[in-house]
């Protein structure tokens, strides 16, 4: 149980009849609940802002703003996404149903309401609501971490929202799932937040790392996942987050895994990390051409580092969506090498232990 769920649930019940909201609030006190009102579409967005209740109750058929656009401004504003709306209508056909569904409606109630019924579903509700917010919360801590992690590098540059631009643009070439791209986008971002845990002497070192340094940084993926793993909605990042620094002939860590032994998404992780670190200028090296970390990329895979078919597609991809919309090389070195930091290049044949 959080913190919140010490305090009395709030519902605001919206309806432009007077007797209506009567009812409505005469009941959910009894059960409780800390209750207000609303007679109009407006005056309903008006006291959201105002009391940021667990739940509303909305009518659907009110003149000027109606039920149904007044639940879609609340589901596409960011601050007021989370709050359950249950549609209270007269109306029982089909189109309303789906109308309110399109809407972002999260139940449906019909006048009059039974007691029970309604007691039960604001109960309901009123708890995922509360179970969404602690996860939405704890979520936004990662990213926070994360981006501070990033921030203790000067020279790191925008890496993470690169990665992000560069996975999706990848992923959807690869044709992975909506829940796929999700993890592909979170683990650009979550990837090295286990860095948070590893000294700066070591983290900002420029030079090469001596082999306890080195076993000291690769502390940072099982440091990661130990920080995510408590989430369930972390579980598919975890795999990128552990393993992004496996190596396809099983030289890598933390677990020496062999080839399709390392999960899949880590795999296609791989390929725009190691780019992405190729194209970036550090302050040990320059920032190669896209060609030319292409031809790296490769030399790795000769070696035995990477999944021969994914550095092919990963190939063709760049090829075919990068390199021809890049006429020059000088406009291909100023699209793909912003200032980069050294924390990420670890995986890389250019890394400072190679």
């Amino acid at each position: 149980m959080s913190f919140f769920d010490t305090e009395s649930p709030k519902v605001l019940v919206v309806d432009d009849h007077p007797a209506s909201r009567m009812t409505a609030v005469a009941l959910l006190s009894v059960e409780g609940y800390e209750v207000f009102e609303a007679e109009s579409g407006p005056a309903a967005l008006k006291c959201v802002s105002q009391t940021n209740p667990d739940l509303i109750l909305l009518d659907v058929m009110m003149p000027g703003m109606d039920g149904f656009e007044v639940c879609r401004r609340l589901k596409h504003d960011e601050q007021t996404r989370l709050i359950p709306v249950i549609f209270i209508t007269a109306l029982n056909d089909r189109r309303s149903r789906i109308k309110g569904i399109e809407a972002g409606g999260d139940d449906f109630l019909t006048k009059p309401f039974d007691h029970l019924e309604l007691a039960a579903r604001v109960k309901s509700l009123v708890g995922q609501k509360r179970l969404n917010e602690d996860l939405d919360h704890a979520e936004q801590v990662l990213f926070s971490i994360a981006r501070a992690v990033e921030s203790r590098d000067p020279n790191t540059g925008d890496h993470c929202e690169r990665l992000i631009a560069l996975g999706k643009a990848f992923g959807a070439y690869l044709q992975l799932s909506r829940s796929e791209l999700r993890d592909l986008m979170w683990g650009s971002y979550l990837h090295d937040i286990g860095k948070i845990g590893i000294p700066d002497a070591v983290l900002l070192k420029r030079g090469p790392f001596t082999e306890q340094e080195r076993e000291i940084m690769n502390q940072h993926v099982l440091i990661g996942e130990k920080i995510c793993s408590p989430l369930r909605t972390m579980r598919g990042v975890l795999p990128i987050i552990r393993y992004h620094h496996e190596r396809w002939d099983g030289t890598g860590y933390p677990d020496g895994l062999v080839g399709d032994e390392i999960p899949y998404i880590a795999q296609v992780f791989q390929m725009i990390d190691i780019y992405d670190a190729l194209t970036s200028e550090r302050p040990y090296k320059r920032a190669f051409t896209p060609e030319d970390a292409l031809k790296i990329m490769a030399e790795e895979t000769n070696k035995g580092w990477r999944n021969p078919k994914l550095i092919t597609q990963f190939t063709e991809f760049i090829s075919q969506n990068y390199l021809k919309a890049l006429p020059t090389s000088e406009e291909q070195n100023a699209f793909f090498s912003p200032a980069l930091g050294a924390a990420s290049c670890e995986n890389s044949m250019i890394s400072r232990a190679s």
